[in-house]
């Protein structure tokens, strides 16, 4: 059975993910067979695996730390909220549907950690070490006797614990202290060391709080982790879009419509791993500005965002815009660009059919009883309309690949697909074609479509042609910064934190 080591933090988005992934590499390059596994998991930004199942990002990003491949047994639930309380309940890849919370937690607990134990014990089973991350914060009390996420699991599979603390967001030593203290003792028993993230400044200022924090728990400070700007890794949650540094001082601009359920907006890292292209978040009540290009990403509500869009006038500027530039919508945002988007049965929102932006000749339609959960591969057609077809003509045949995630089927009504498909599902039942073009738009179902080097190189050359800047040929950047990325992060945690303890607390030496 594999050895376990368990990393909470004391909040939300306080470093867990990215230190997971650190240790999944730090060990894989020690030789060990590695696994991450995150038991409960609430995000909107997911991962389609090779068995067709939905897990969160971080897990795939972790996956790919450990260089192995992302399976549904590494985040056997995941949670993807829909607003009013009510998620969308995936198990072991699987949707089981809409459920509010206190169905879940009530009804539906024991069948969700059955799911989480039967998918510990398959890794338990396969791999060397497992780095296990928990959610929000182990000190929500009034919750824990229907824990799955946190302590719970540290029992389960026999981890010691590591704390986290983020001190960007203040407070730092009360939320360490307050975590022990909030725990009763069977739980505190599984802390054993406390990291303390995202630290800038004079490491001699901070020392005496650490001491008396070693003092109140009983337990070392393992080391202060750097804040390193240069890190470019994909992100869970999107309340890290409020802090995340977007360079918009670049010769390409790239506008992206920040949804109101945005999801899967990982759509767009690939573009901050090239030196002249910038992004400019763009809020409903935002005005769009000098832009290159706008992107309408992913979204777990498209009828309800596309409402959203036309009552505060960010509609009609978009397609004010779609006479000047490149338009293009990834799945929910290929759906709002349509004609309208039939939704009956009320099944995505309380808006029900609703008209889209009228820049794609299609509709959608919400019909279906099964979700879409695929990797997907499909070649560059040679009919390609509009603008894609001047963009794309040089990869007219070539392979692109990607992953679907959605409930919706669409139908084109006066225009071409944009791919044909080879492995997925595409707009309809049929699965031959996904996406649409015409004149300035086009739009797709692949999430990571611009993850292709050779699609995304087409489509900036494009730009860069039309303003007089240089093309641009090579490697793929973003490639080569992600992986840069992983093993700076591992990096820095080796030199940061007292990795003697941390191999102690694996190997309980």
């Amino acid at each position: 059975m594999a050895k376990c080591i368990m990393v909470q933090g004391t909040s939300s988005n306080a470093g867990k993910s990215m230190l997971v992934a650190a240790l999944c590499r730090i060990y894989k390059n020690r030789g060990y067979k590695v696994a991450p596994f995150k038991s409960q998991n609430m995000s909107l930004n997911s991962y389609t695996t090779f068995e067709n199942g939905e897990i969160g990002i971080a897990q795939m990003l972790q996956a790919e730390a450990a260089m192995i491949e992302p399976s549904i047994h590494m985040n056997p639930v995941l949670l993807k909220p829909k607003g009013d309380f009510t998620s969308n309940v995936i198990i072991q890849g699987k949707s089981i549907g809409d459920m509010n919370f206190y169905d879940y937690q009530h009804k539906y607990h024991d069948t969700a950690f059955d799911a989480i134990k039967d998918s510990f014990n398959k890794l338990s089973s396969e791999y060397d070490i497992i780095v296990i991350e928990g959610a929000g914060s182990p000190a929500e009390i009034n919750m824990r006797d229907q824990d799955i996420a946190n302590m719970e699991i540290a029992h389960l599979a026999d981890a010691n614990v590591i704390l986290i603390a983020d001190i960007e967001m203040g407070g730092v030593f009360a939320a360490i202290a307050g975590t022990y203290v909030l725990l009763d003792d069977y739980d505190r028993s599984r802390l054993k060391a406390t990291v303390i993230n995202k630290f800038r400044g004079n490491l001699n200022i901070l020392k005496p709080g650490l001491d008396r924090i070693e003092e109140i728990t009983g337990e070392p400070v393992l080391g202060v982790l750097p804040y390193d700007e240069t890190l470019r890794l994909p992100e869970e949650d999107s309340a890290s879009l409020t802090t995340h540094n977007f360079d918009e001082d670049k010769d390409i601009m790239i506008g992206v419509i920040r949804l109101p359920k945005i999801a899967n907006f990982t759509d767009i890292d690939p573009f901050e791993a090239e030196s002249d292209v910038g992004i400019r978040m763009i809020g409903v009540n935002d005005d769009i500005g000098d832009v290159d290009a706008i992107i309408i990403p992913g979204t777990r509500n498209s009828t309800q965002d596309a409402y959203e869009l036309q009552k505060s006038g960010l509609a009609d500027k978009i397609i004010a815009k779609a006479h000047e530039i490149p338009i293009i919508g990834i799945c929910g945002g290929f759906q709002i660009l349509g004609e309208e988007i039939i939704d009956e049965e009320k099944k995505e929102s309380k808006q029900g059919t609703i008209k889209g932006l009228g820049l794609l000749p299609i509709t959608s339609e919400f019909k279906r009883e099964d979700k879409i959960v695929t990797q997907s591969q499909a070649t560059i057609p040679d009919n390609l309309c509009g603008i894609a077809g001047e963009m794309f003509k040089d990869i007219v045949g070539e392979t692109v690949t990607g992953y679907e995630i959605h409930e919706g089927t669409s139908n084109l009504l006066n225009c071409n697909a944009l791919l044909n498909i080879e492995k997925g599902q595409g707009n309809d039942e049929n699965g031959l074609v996904d996406g649409a073009c015409h004149e300035n738009i086009f739009a797709t179902y692949f999430h990571g479509i611009f993850n292709n080097y050779n699609f995304r190189r087409e489509f900036l050359n494009y730009i860069r042609a039309k303003k007089g800047l240089e093309i641009q040929t090579g490697e793929d950047p973003y490639k080569a910064q992600k992986d840069y990325s992983l093993n700076k992060l591992a990096e820095i945690v080796e030199n940061n934190l007292d990795m003697d303890i941390i191999d102690k607390l694996i190997f309980k030496e």
